[in-house]
């Protein structure tokens, strides 16, 4: 399709959001057949692949000026599919792996790519209780400071701010180059009200017949930071309330900075990869997390990638250097 192509955007974003694409077509006379909303769409870009879904919407545009103009919106998963209807089920004495590869077959996926460490998590019993898979999977990750995602046929769950996919292998590193591949940026790498010091979770403990606090500390970088970050509710048992305070733990440090970055296209940028900013200035420099990753090429002006960054690591946000 490329001689038909105009524009061009494909985006990858950690959470729940979907994978999409926009792909724009000079449709002079009608010259592109319509695509079927369900169709597989792949985007390779430089030879790698970008993205792949199927096809959501299809608004066709005209202009005097601009001409007739077909644009392909794609998401990485159906959304018309079975993974946003309601499921009633239960199981016993399972772990987390096996609820969640259980909610993905009877939504019609093929599985579910969990990262070990959570996918161990053991409870008594597991149920969606009606709610979707999505949904199901959304508030799994949510407690237990996880990243879930599908992608076509297949889910992933991973543990937030890892650096690793499903399998535990390791995400790209991307290069940000001041002087050099950076064409602009915006970071912010010290935010104060995400930060907390600790975080807490109460639990009942059915032999003492008495309610205990599960507790955990965070390392902030900053001495003066002395804030608990209650997590509301009660926790069945010390191993889910341990859970609750290391997703709790994983948003803090997450939220602790953010900023935008434009570079010249970078193919292997990925969600929840990690990004080192070089040349920028002592406290900026440093090692973020990506969470979201654009990257847009026209005709007009060329190839550029986007990346949203978060979760300062290292010198990021730390002037060591002496008052004069």
């Amino acid at each position: 399709m490329r001689p038909y192509l105009t524009e061009i955007s494909v985006s990858d974003k950690d959470g729940t959001s979907s994978d999409t694409a926009q792909l724009t077509f000079d449709d002079a006379g009608g010259q592109c057949l319509l695509p079927k909303t369900g169709a597989r769409v792949s985007v390779f870009l430089q030879g790698v692949l970008a993205f792949q879904g199927v096809v959501d919407s299809t608004p066709w545009t005209m202009t005097r000026g601009g001409g007739r103009m077909l644009q392909v919106n794609a998401k990485g998963f159906d959304t018309r599919s079975k993974v946003k209807e309601g499921q009633q089920w239960h199981l016993d004495d399972g772990t987390l792996d096996d609820a969640l590869n259980k909610a993905a077959k009877v939504a019609g996926l093929s599985g579910v790519s969990v990262d070990p460490e959570l996918g161990a998590i053991k409870r008594d019993y597991w149920t969606p209780d009606g709610a979707s898979f999505m949904a199901f999977a959304e508030k799994l990750a949510r407690q237990h400071g996880a990243t879930f995602k599908i992608r076509g046929d297949q889910a992933v769950f991973v543990k937030r701010g890892s650096g690793s996919n499903g399998a535990g292998a390791a995400m790209p590193t991307v290069q940000a180059r001041i002087p050099g591949n950076v064409i602009s940026c915006s970071v912010d790498p010290s935010k104060g009200r995400p930060r907390y010091s600790k975080a807490r979770a109460r639990w009942f403990d059915r032999k003492s017949a008495s309610f205990k606090t599960k507790e955990i500390e965070i390392e902030t970088g900053d001495d003066e930071v002395d804030v608990s970050d209650e997590v509301r509710g009660t926790a069945a048992d010390e191993e889910q309330a341990g859970g609750f305070v290391e997703g709790h733990k994983s948003d803090s440090e997450r939220e602790g900075g953010d900023g935008t970055i434009e570079m010249d296209l970078t193919v292997d940028a990925q969600a929840e990869g990690t990004l080192v900013l070089s040349g920028a200035r002592p406290g900026v420099d440093g090692t973020y997390r990506i969470v979201s990753v654009t990257h847009k090429a026209t005709r007009s002006s060329g190839a550029t990638t986007t990346l949203e960054i978060k979760q300062p690591q290292g010198d990021a946000g730390k002037d060591s250097r002496e008052a004069e």
